[in-house]
């Protein structure tokens, strides 16, 4: 199966480039296997930058953005990223929990943070990596909470946030059923465990849909969308290192 998704993938880039979109996204649907063949948890994405990164300085903060890809496009625009922030952003496109899960050593444990701000559950959805249902997806949080908790680090779980087909169909493969359902998990969870609840959601919806001003294409905010979702981190992220760790 690998060499096969390698061998359309040459064939594709061996063509002369094509106007058309739906071309365009039959490849970058391709590579995106690829990767999830060959590197199925994004091992490598952060890799090296990891390894490069020194440790925070004494009384710094650090925090680490753990998420899908509504935290790899955060900062990518105008808005950037936390400006004067000692934040990391450790979000890969097209990831899941489980995903994330497997990573969440190197790319959060391993780089020493107070908090880690953990963002998914949209993907899962979709069904990127296999079918998933509410109770798979919440094995998985309830998995990287542990660990960030075991290891001396405070747990800031973001909501799903919602889509739109305001520009493409999407709410077929993410209903909006599901995310209020899943939100309302994560919301019951951290409440149960003494973690905190990051509420994008509920800025960035109209009803149970993505507002259309807030979002690039239904499902990634747009400048506007990320600068309303900055505060609530923000926030989230003091009253997290407020709270005492339990030891």
């Amino acid at each position: 199966m690998m060499w096969l998704l390698i061998g359309l993938a040459a064939m594709l880039q061996a063509q002369a480039p094509s106007p058309d979109p739906q071309i365009d996204q039959l490849e970058r649907r391709l590579a995106a296997h690829i990767r999830l063949l060959s590197d199925w948890g994004g091992l490598i994405v952060y890799g090296s930058d990891n390894a490069e990164l020194p440790p925070p300085a004494p009384g710094q903060d650090r925090v680490v953005f753990l998420g899908d890809d509504i935290t790899w496009m955060w900062g990518r625009g105008g808005a950037g990223f936390f400006p004067g922030k000692p934040y990391l952003n450790r979000g890969i496109q097209r990831q899941t929990a489980p995903q994330m899960l497997v990573r969440f050593r190197q790319d959060v444990i391993s780089l020493t943070p107070k908090v880690v701000v953990i963002q998914a559950g949209s993907n899962d959805l979709a069904g990127y990596a296999g079918p998933a249902s509410e109770g798979t997806i919440s094995e998985s949080f309830m998995s990287m909470a542990e660990l960030a908790k075991a290891n001396g680090i405070r747990v800031v779980l973001a909501s799903v946030t919602p889509v739109c087909d305001c520009i493409s169909p999407l709410t077929v493969r993410r209903p909006p059923g599901r995310i209020i359902g899943l939100n309302g998990w994560l919301k019951e969870y951290a409440t149960r465990t003494g973690s905190v609840y990051l509420d994008y959601y509920s800025v960035l919806a109209d009803g149970r849909a993505m507002k259309k001003e807030l979002t690039v294409d239904g499902l990634i905010p747009n400048e506007a969308g990320y600068r309303l979702m900055a505060p609530l981190a923000l926030r989230a992220i003091d009253q997290a290192l407020a709270q005492k760790l339990d030891h």
